[in-house]
């Protein structure tokens, strides 16, 4: 892709996406997630009445008097995307790729927290974490993530979402927003722990990108398929109604293994077909 057709392309999905946001999103996204977390801010001596939880021992102890720490509601807000660039990505067999399907939500997204005045920042994860981009303020530096969402190969084509969030968990100590974006495949039974860390110190939500031909095979006879993630390349005979019976009930079971794991870590989520408009799932999601 030349600089001038990426420039193009940056300029059509901020046009689509910021109309979305601005129109659409804005007041979902205010009620949403502001005042959603509390801050620190100030310590002062203790008063009757005051809960005893909020005791800070150090100031305490070192002034001989009790003193409390004092918390006000956040008003402005940190956005993480984690956006999934593994190789299964570029799949998508009707209207679009998983990955320009991704590319949107998360561009709607960026714009709608500025549109709040808040900041974005963003990880890039395959099965390591291919870019950390910190967050901040400003139609310029959401135009960067845009340009990045478009134009980023990664050096891996694995998912680790595991490692992702335990990358997350640590890079991001204040309490924000995250949004896990991703087709959810190669998704480990190793993902519950981190995923429970991430979700009880901040407001996590998973959206599932995937193309309908993920979910179930068509009758084409006998075809080559390629595995994007590990390179692994098969013959399948699609004629064969157990084959595609088989590869169906994969689907459904990967589906409810998902469900029981957003329930089990209070995961809010919402899952995104490729040729399906994005805005009702969203519009879901925020509700």
């Amino acid at each position: 892709m030349t600089s001038e057709e990426l420039l193009q392309r940056v300029r059509k999905i901020e046009i689509k996406t910021r109309g979305l946001s601005r129109n659409i999103f804005a007041g979902e996204y205010h009620s949403q997630f502001k005042g959603r977390g509390m801050a620190f801010s100030e310590v002062r001596e203790y008063q009757p009445g005051d809960d005893v939880r909020s005791i800070d021992w150090n100031v305490t102890a070192r002034l001989n008097k009790p003193y409390i720490k004092v918390f006000e509601e956040e008003r402005e807000l940190t956005v993480m995307l984690l956006v999934d660039v593994s190789g299964s990505r570029h799949f998508g067999t009707l209207t679009q790729t998983k990955r320009d399907c991704m590319a949107e939500i998360a561009a709607t997204l960026a714009f709608s927290t500025i549109e709040n005045n808040d900041k974005v920042g963003m990880i890039f994860f395959s099965d390591k974490i291919e870019k950390y981009i910190p967050a901040k303020k400003g139609k310029t530096h959401v135009l960067h993530i845009i340009r990045e969402l478009l134009s980023f190969e990664p050096s891996s084509n694995g998912t680790n979402l595991s490692g992702a969030l335990e990358y997350f968990t640590n890079a991001q100590k204040r309490h924000c927003a995250a949004f896990i974006i991703s087709d959810m495949i190669g998704v480990s039974d190793t993902l519950e722990k981190p995923l429970m860390i991430a979700a009880n110190r901040h407001d996590v939500h998973a959206i599932q990108v995937y193309d309908r031909r993920d979910a179930e095979l068509p009758d084409l006879g006998l075809v080559k398929l390629n595995d994007a993630e590990t390179g692994e390349r098969i013959w399948v005979d699609t004629h064969v109604a157990q084959v595609r019976a088989n590869y169906h009930q994969a689907w459904e079971d990967q589906q409810k293994a998902l469900a029981a794991l957003w329930l089990k870590t209070g995961t809010k989520n919402v899952g995104v077909r490729t040729d399906d408009d994005f805005v009702k799932a969203l519009m879901t999601l925020f509700k």
